[in-house]
């Protein structure tokens, strides 16, 4: 199976557009993916489990589990994916631990949980000047909550897989001298398997993998930082301007200053 590494430009994307199915193939990423399903049924996979989510359910996959959505019966949703440097408090949680079960049921009286993550789909859409701020708070609160009903456990060995152990591995060093090497010596397999794994596993060269979290990283220090260029493509792991500058735009089919020009004009009409 290949299981592709989805990269995202944001910290917080919401969407509730029925319209819009849920249904999914399997991915990775180093966001929080749950979903809140008011209507229909769904049929989820996250590392080795499947789980058949009912309304009023809540499934949550954790950063760089891989998960994919199959719809059973046309579905209604709350759909929010929200990097874990929003809730930093957390930081322990999502990075060294899962939940013994991605599934919250609805017997667990998700009421209040709906009434948050409600709460912080207006937020978002809104142009206070606490947004960022509220969101955090709501954020923390919808977690909090959560995570009393969702006891938490070590990955289970046979889901500590090699794929995974790499890409935590990239997440935790990307903004460091990272190599197929580096990767060798910490995580003791061959460099050669570890290509060959990017290659036939996750589709994408590990150059370009390593690339695609800077150029992640860089994304969001853009929005939210006045830092210069060269210090955001330092900062993130480039050792130079051009190769940060020729990295992003690869990726993102413009350059580092016109990314932050256009963030800064569409934060302005919201």
């Amino acid at each position: 199976m290949s299981v592709p590494y989805e990269n995202r430009t944001v910290d917080f994307y919401h969407r509730d557009d029925s319209k819009s199915k849920l249904a999914c193939s399997a991915h990775l990423h180093i966001h929080i993916e749950l979903f809140y399903l008011l209507d229909g049924r769904m049929r989820a996979y996250i590392d080795s489990s499947e789980y058949t989510v009912e309304p009023g359910d809540i499934l949550v996959a954790f950063p760089n589990q891989v998960h994919r959505f199959e719809t059973v019966e046309e579905e209604k949703y709350l759909l929010f994916i929200v990097h874990p440097d929003m809730m930093p408090e957390l930081s322990a949680v999502f990075s060294g631990l899962t939940p013994a079960s991605a599934l919250v049921r609805h017997e667990d009286q998700n009421a209040a949980l709906l009434s948050l993550l409600r709460q912080m789909r207006t937020v978002a859409d809104g142009d206070s000047p606490y947004r960022d701020v509220t969101l955090k708070g709501l954020l923390l609160s919808f977690f909090g909550q959560l995570l009393e009903r969702a006891p938490l456990t070590e990955p289970r060995a046979e889901d500590s897989s090699a794929i995974r152990d790499i890409v935590d591995y990239c997440a935790s060093h990307f903004t460091g001298d990272l190599s197929l090497e580096a990767l060798e010596d910490a995580l003791h397999l061959s460099r050669y398997y570890i290509s060959h794994l990017f290659s036939h596993k996750l589709k994408i060269r590990f150059n370009d993998y390593v690339n695609s979290l800077r150029v992640s990283e860089a994304c969001r220090l853009l929005r939210s930082t006045s830092l210069s260029m060269t210090d955001i493509g330092t900062r993130v792991g480039f050792n130079t301007l051009r190769t940060f500058n020729r990295s992003f735009v690869k990726q993102m089919g413009q350059t580092p200053s016109e990314y932050r020009r256009r963030s800064s004009c569409e934060r302005q009409r919201i």
